[in-house]
């Protein structure tokens, strides 16, 4: 199967080259020339433009930082709709709007082709292993024939069900993923201030009740003092936006998001965009004048689980 892959940023960088290690004739595509350059120097293609990545490959990933910017990928002059045809597939990674993948995948369908949206979950270190989770949703049949390419790009996969659910699931997870990042930057703060050692205040959270996925990834970012995650404030704002607008159009009052926004617009103000989310901390360091640091974390996550193939997750255990 030839794979086309749009998008070649923090995740979309590592899930292609994923691809590109397990051996997949695969086609790039970005932005960036130079960052193009670097996956032909490692045995990818160069694709010339959306539209032609479609015409000559099976399948086409996008992985990008806006639903704005798929509809741009597929629409726009050269877009992968004017080539798209029967038997093949657009596979939408990136973190986007439920409603927007349903759009574009009734644009897809009237061209004979097939939509499966797979976002994914569990941190850039673990897209750069071939270890991360990834959640699809779309047809079953979809679903089982671009199966065993997933498991290349992923250790879990579940399928969430039609169009649209995985998109909703993925926002989810990113928002409680938020909850856990400031509750994480209060705790070491706090901790800070009473006088704790932090390393040992990250070893009790670690093994107790308060105990979380972020907390094991990026309180250590934090606490070496990088703040480097290869996730930034504005996708954080994004990601909380869009799991908003879904409370929103069900009416379901929520009261802890609209105060994550609040204080992820003040980060942006302050620290800019593209400042990375863990980054978020310096707002209570500058209000105390305490440094939140400690000795011995590291500068960024590394996966360190051997790359093994992947699996799909179905409810009640493993299949």
């Amino acid at each position: 199967m030839k794979i086309g892959f749009i998008g070649l940023g923090n995740a979309g960088g590592k899930l292609a080259g994923s691809l590109i290690r397990n051996g997949y004739d695969t086609t790039v595509h970005d932005l960036d020339a130079d960052v193009v350059a670097g996956f032909v120097a490692r045995g990818a293609k160069a694709g010339e433009n959306p539209a032609a990545m479609m015409r000559d490959c099976d399948a086409v990933i996008t992985c990008l930082p806006s639903p704005a910017a798929s509809a741009a990928v597929m629409e726009g002059e050269h877009g992968l709709l004017s080539e798209m045809a029967a038997g093949k597939v657009w596979m939408e990674m990136s973190t986007t709007d439920a409603e927007e993948v349903k759009r574009l995948a009734v644009l897809v369908a009237a061209k004979g082709g097939e939509t499966l949206e797979c976002p994914v979950s569990g941190g850039c270190h673990r897209a750069a292993t071939g270890n991360i989770s990834i959640f699809a949703g779309g047809e079953r049949a979809t679903f089982e024939r671009m199966l065993p390419f997933l498991t290349v790009l992923g250790r879990r996969v579940l399928h969430t069900g039609p169009l649209g659910s995985a998109s909703v699931l993925k926002v989810m997870t990113n928002y409680l993923a938020t909850v856990n990042l400031i509750a994480c930057s209060e705790a070491l703060t706090v901790c800070k201030a009473a006088g704790m050692d932090l390393a040992t205040t990250y070893e009790a959270i670690r093994i107790s009740s308060g105990n979380s996925f972020v907390h094991e990834t990026e309180s250590q970012i934090i606490l070496n003092g990088s703040r480097n995650i290869d996730f930034t404030m504005g996708l954080v704002k994004k990601d909380i936006g869009l799991f908003q607008s879904i409370a929103d159009a069900h009416d379901v009052p929520i009261e802890l998001n609209p105060k994550l926004i609040e204080i992820m617009d003040d980060g942006i103000a302050r620290y800019g965009p593209d400042a990375n989310s863990p980054s978020i901390i310096q707002r209570l360091e500058e209000a105390t004048g305490l440094s939140v640091l400690a000795d011995g974390f590291p500068a960024e996550m590394v996966d360190d689980e051997p790359e093994e193939a992947g699996y799909e997750v179905v409810r009640g255990g493993r299949q």
